[in-house]
């Protein structure tokens, strides 16, 4: 099982659009995939788990997306140069055992010319202090809004390059 996260939970966002199609891609490859949104948490998350105490409905979020999983493929957004707040207290918010010994990819997405390669840097600590494996080829995807048509993505190289990742990650 691989969970494929969206890292974000603004509305309308356009990582998503890289998510569903990263999700199709392994479906595609005979992968059984989850997609957990950043917005599928429980309500005030956020403000429950930052003061210790724990959301309702946060454990069946990590059984089914984490615990459930051997691999990830984290697709996030360049926020202020990393990633996403919410993306790091959700990290924050699961059981360090829960990721050990599991494997990541990840996508970095932005509006700017970076594709958030430092906030895919930022990530990748985190992750490994977590004992998470995270496999080296990490994909940058700049200027997201030319990638994409009707809120899907539909570059040729963008693509190709997502297949070739997935191909690989899963030999990882």
């Amino acid at each position: 099982m691989i969970s494929v996260i969206c890292g974000t939970h603004r509305p309308q966002n356009q990582t998503l659009a890289v998510v569903n199609k990263y999700a199709e891609i392994l479906r595609n490859l005979g992968e059984e995939v989850r997609v957990l949104k950043m917005d599928d948490l429980p309500e005030n998350f956020m403000v429950t788990n930052t003061f210790g105490e724990p959301s309702h409905g946060l454990e069946e979020v990590v059984q089914k997306f984490v615990a459930g999983s051997d691999k990830f493929v984290f697709i996030a957004p360049e926020y202020n140069g990393s990633y996403p707040g919410i993306l790091k207290v959700f990290l924050d918010a699961v059981a360090p055992a829960a990721w050990k010994g599991k494997k990541a990819a990840l996508v970095g997405v932005a509006s700017g010319r970076a594709g958030n390669l430092r906030g895919m840097d930022h990530l990748t600590d985190v992750l490994h202090y977590l004992r998470v494996e995270v496999f080296s080829l990490k994909i940058p995807l700049s200027r997201l809004d030319t990638l994409l048509a009707n809120g899907e993505v539909v570059d040729v190289d963008t693509l190709n390059v997502l297949q070739i990742q997935a191909e690989e990650f899963l030999g990882f």
